[in-house]
C-alpha cells in the first residue's frame, strides 16, 4: 500500500487540514495544567488537615480496651515440629511417613470403634478441626505387612477446647462397654480362612503422666481360637496399647509396635508432649 500514489495523496491532504498549536497556546496549556496539580494538591492537604483535626480532637468516650502486649495470637496451623523427631525415637528409621487432614475423628483404635458399633453405639470419636499423622519406620524394616512393621505411629489433632478436654473425661466410659468383649470372625490360616473368636479386655491402666492430660490405654486378648475346634489359631498375641496425650487445644495418639513397652511408650508420649508446645492453645 504504500507504493500507490492514491494512498500518499491522500495521506498529503489530510497532513494539511491538521492544526498545530503554536507557541503561546502550548504555553497557556501547560500553565492551566499546573493550576490543576496545585487545586488537587490543596484539596489533599486540606483533607489530611481535617483528618488530623479530627484525630487530635478529645475523646467523648473511652477508647476501646486493648489486648494485654503479652498475650500470644492463637496458633490455626499444626506445623511439623509440633510433631514426634527421629531424634526421640530410640531406634533410627528410614522413612517417616506423613500426611494431614481437615475435620477427621480423633479414631483411638480401630477395634475399639468395631466393638462399640457392633454393640449398636457409637465410636464415640471426638471430631477434629485439622490433624496431621506420621508413621516411622525402622531402618532395614522389612515390607509393611502388620503393625509391628511400623515403629511409631503418631496422630496429632486440634479441637475445640472443651471436646479436646472432655475426651478425657469420657475414656473410662468410652472403654466400658468393651470390658469383655468378644470378638468373632474369619481369620486366615496356612489350611484356608477358618472363624476365630478372642477375648479382648480394654481398660485405662495409667493417667496423667505428660502434657495436661495423658492416658495408656491396653486391650489385652486371649489368643485367637478356631470356633468349631477351639483350637488356638496362631500364637498369644501381645497387649494392644496406645498413649493419649493432650497439650491445650491439641491431643496426640501414638502406637508402638507389637514388641513395644508401657514403659516406652510413656517416655515417648513425655517426648510429643513436649513436642506439642509448638502448637498448642494456650502455648506452653
Amino acid at each position: 500500500m504504500r507504493d500507490d500514489p492514491t494512498f500518499v495523496e491522500q495521506i498529503q491532504r489530510d497532513l494539511q487540514d491538521v492544526r498545530w498549536l503554536g507557541p503561546e497556546e502550548i504555553r497557556f496549556r501547560g500553565r492551566r495544567r499546573s493550576q490543576r496539580k496545585i487545586v488537587v494538591a490543596t484539596v489533599v492537604l486540606a483533607l489530611a488537615g481535617v483528618s488530623a483535626v479530627a484525630v487530635a480532637a478529645p475523646r467523648t468516650s473511652p477508647p476501646p480496651a486493648q489486648p494485654a502486649a503479652s498475650a500470644s495470637p492463637t496458633r490455626h496451623e499444626i506445623t511439623t515440629d509440633a510433631l514426634l523427631q527421629p531424634a526421640d525415637l530410640s531406634q533410627q528409621v528410614d522413612v517417616q511417613l506423613s500426611q494431614s487432614g481437615l475435620g477427621e475423628p480423633v479414631l483411638l483404635d480401630h477395634l475399639l470403634g468395631y466393638c462399640r458399633t457392633s454393640q449398636g453405639r457409637s465410636n464415640g470419636w471426638q471430631m477434629s478441626i485439622l490433624s496431621r499423622s506420621q508413621t516411622f519406620v525402622p531402618k532395614d524394616a522389612a515390607p509393611i505387612r502388620t503393625r509391628s512393621a511400623g515403629l511409631v505411629t503418631q496422630d496429632l489433632f486440634r479441637l475445640v477446647p472443651e471436646a479436646a478436654r472432655q475426651l478425657f473425661t469420657d475414656l473410662d466410659d468410652l472403654v466400658a462397654p468393651c470390658a469383655a468383649w468378644l470378638s468373632v470372625g474369619p481369620v486366615m490360616t496356612a489350611g484356608g480362612t477358618r472363624t476365630g473368636e478372642a477375648l479382648h479386655r480394654w481398660s485405662v491402666v495409667r493417667r496423667g503422666f505428660a502434657g495436661d492430660d495423658a492416658a495408656i490405654l491396653r486391650d489385652s486378648l486371649t489368643v485367637t481360637r478356631d470356633l468349631e475346634t477351639g483350637q488356638p489359631l496362631g500364637d498369644a498375641p501381645s497387649p494392644i496399647l496406645l498413649a493419649v496425650v493432650r497439650v491445650g487445644d491439641t491431643v496426640s495418639v501414638l502406637r508402638l509396635g507389637d514388641d513395644g513397652t508401657e514403659a516406652e511408650l510413656v517416655q515417648l508420649a513425655v517426648a510429643a508432649a513436649a513436642r506439642m508446645c509448638a502448637a498448642a492453645n494456650p502455648p506452653c
